[in-house]
């Protein structure tokens, strides 16, 4: 099979995107799946979007961890967004369905502004935060965050606390301009990556939380780039939670599999 592809990065979590409307791709294969994402052997990519026909909503992003498992992908469905802009199948706003039920995102340029799912669950531990923003997030404060090894202390959470379903985890250190710094071990591709959308609103909503911000609009700086999450907040609960940044495409090609 010949599959035409495209490559997008939203903050550099970047993704092999397949137009998969008339539903040809072997979505079994999860073989097929991570070969694609392996940066050696494959086009290269910390996951796999493939944008679908929906009956409910103008379209579906099927989304795959670069080891084949499924999850929503904040950045990822700003590249998908982007990519059914390019298709021509919406304008400058739509309405898709994902893998944790629909969400509505605006265009302007090649910045796209995403609305997440409400966070009402956060539980609060001496060292760490834990909530669940499309994908399960742990979030830690640390510091000298420039010299973590991410890969290894990430690795060691990931499992040791959460064991073989996991968790992604971020690490995070205030900045002087009241941002934050982020950088995030994503399961699935068991590794730090640039940038992780779901992964800087679970930052963004936990130091609003614990009191590290009062501003219900955070600015994150991810080794990828920047986001910026909106909120609101009432009795506990987050919602109106927005994931904004750019999202571009890179290339296209074509892939023998």
């Amino acid at each position: 099979m010949v599959l035409e592809f495209f490559k997008y990065q939203g903050t550099g979590n970047d993704f092999v995107v397949v137009d998969n409307r008339l539903d040809f791709f072997p979505k079994d294969d999860l073989k097929l799946i991570s070969k694609l994402c392996d940066r050696r052997f494959g086009i290269g990519g910390d996951g796999l979007i493939l944008l679908e026909n929906d009956i409910a909503s103008d379209f579906r992003m099927v989304y795959y961890n670069a080891d084949g498992s499924k999850s929503m992908c904040g950045n990822g469905g700003r590249c998908a967004v982007a990519f059914a802009h390019y298709l021509g199948i919406i304008g400058t706003e739509t309405t898709f369905n994902a893998i944790d039920g629909l969400h509505f995102a605006t265009l302007e340029g090649d910045i796209v502004n995403l609305k997440m799912n409400n966070v009402t669950d956060i539980k609060e531990k001496p060292a760490y935060s834990f909530l669940d923003t499309g994908s399960p997030h742990h979030v830690q404060l640390v510091e000298n965050l420039e010299r973590l090894n991410v890969k290894i202390e990430g690795a060691k959470l990931r499992y040791g606390i959460y064991g073989k379903s996991g968790s992604n985890i971020n690490f995070v250190e205030p900045a002087e301009d009241q941002s934050f710094n982020v950088r995030t071990y994503e399961r699935g591709v068991e590794d730090e990556t640039l940038s992780c959308g779901t992964g800087v609103t679970a930052v963004a909503i936990a130091m609003h939380k614990q009191g590290k911000t009062a501003s219900n609009q955070v600015d994150i700086n991810t080794p990828g780039g920047k986001l910026a999450i909106s909120f609101e907040q009432q009795n506990g609960s987050y919602t109106d939670i927005y994931l904004k940044g750019p999202a571009k495409q890179v290339f296209k090609g074509d892939v023998v599999c």
